[in-house]
């Protein structure tokens, strides 16, 4: 039998893997034959390691696509291999080193690819990864619309592939980014509520890149990271839409009945040095008296299956705004509504697409 945090692991986020680019059959041949969590990071990494030598192998035979997809493909099992694996610091970052390595080669190969982007910020840098539609250029003088995308607590820019594709389709530039906390910048930014500093650097660097249009920049974020696009768009008035999907308003709210990995996690890339110093960094993580401040639509999106975060957080959110807003709430939607994905991913594209504009002059 498994243990509790691999049993934990797949009941919570099962749906989750296989949404975002872990084929069914990996997921069960990988989790199947687990038994201790602590085994957890090198069975993913060594299913990781069966693909990024067939797109090692596919790039030296020119065959760029199909690189480009394996490659891709490791760095994502390989981020799942990291991504809540803190009680063992050195196998963890040499995972996330090894999916970081996957996707930056990957990039360039990609349908259509994308381009790593490095941003001082704070003595430190976050990093982010730009893609473009596959047109050429954009259908107007001023630039593509940009979507800067968000992970969550344990997740990264190497997971939001699926989610960016959609996006590309109907003619958004995505920018999906590591913010502090998150992916690379978690070993020198700590955990912060006030994204809307480290999302007003992000916004300020992508305003630089001249096939983009500054006009036109929507803040979307999962999980934790539905938290901080709120907090980009209560604090700038540049952001144009903002979705928040499955995110909380008040992160500290239901915090004993979260996943010991999430807290633990939580704790790890708050800097916190014990649980008591967690919860109440997790407690500073509020939108309380923002709310009031996002003037641009607001879209959130939640399950009300959520063992996470509970869906009146959602409510209480959209009923807050200070402009236009709507709730989404999925009957049957598990955290961040993986499980129903086709339900609201189209729908969300669709919605950004429409209030940026996208296709038409700003």
């Amino acid at each position: 039998m498994p243990d509790d945090r691999v049993t934990m692991a797949i009941s919570h986020w099962g749906p989750r893997f296989t949404t975002n680019g872990v084929t069914a059959g990996d997921f069960e041949r990988i989790t199947g034959q687990l038994e201790r969590w602590d085994g957890w990071c090198a069975a993913w990494s060594a299913a990781a390691g069966e693909y990024e030598p067939l797109g090692r192998e596919a790039l030296g035979r020119g065959h760029l696509r199909s690189a480009g997809a394996h490659l891709s493909r490791a760095a994502l099992y390989y981020h799942f291999a990291k991504f809540l694996f803190v009680e063992d610091p050195g196998q963890m970052r040499s995972a996330h080193m090894n999916a970081v390595r996957c996707l930056t080669d990957a990039l360039p190969y990609l349908d259509p690819p994308g381009r790593r982007i490095e941003i001082p910020f704070d003595g430190a840098r976050m990093v982010g990864v730009l893609r473009l539609p596959a047109a050429q250029r954009s259908p107007n003088a001023a630039g593509w619309p940009v979507v800067i995308m968000i992970p969550g607590l344990d997740s990264t820019k190497e997971e939001l592939g699926t989610t960016e594709e959609l996006f590309l389709e109907r003619g958004l530039a995505t920018f999906s980014v590591d913010g502090p906390g998150q992916g690379e910048a978690e070993y020198d930014l700590a955990i912060r509520p006030d994204w809307e500093v480290p999302g007003a650097a992000v916004i300020d660097r992508l305003a630089a890149e001249p096939d983009l249009d500054a006009r036109r920049v929507a803040v979307w974020g999962v999980s934790l990271g539905g938290y901080y696009a709120p907090r980009v768009a209560s604090g700038d008035e540049r952001v144009q839409a903002c979705v928040a999907l499955a995110g909380p308003y008040d992160f500290a709210a239901a915090w004993d009945q979260r996943p010991v990995l999430t807290r633990e996690a939580f704790r790890v890339r708050s800097k916190s040095p014990d649980a008591q110093a967690a919860r109440a960094a997790a407690a500073q993580l509020t939108m309380a008296g923002r709310a009031e401040l996002i003037h641009c639509p607001l879209l959130a999106v939640m399950g009300k299956q959520d063992r996470l975060i509970p869906w009146q957080q959602a409510q209480r959110l959209v009923q807050e705004a200070g402009g236009p807003a709507e709730l989404l709430l999925l009957e049957q939607g598990n955290h961040g509504c993986a499980n129903l994905a086709p339900l609201h991913r189209y729908y969300t594209a669709d919605w950004v697409a429409d209030v940026l504009g996208a296709g038409a002059a700003p």
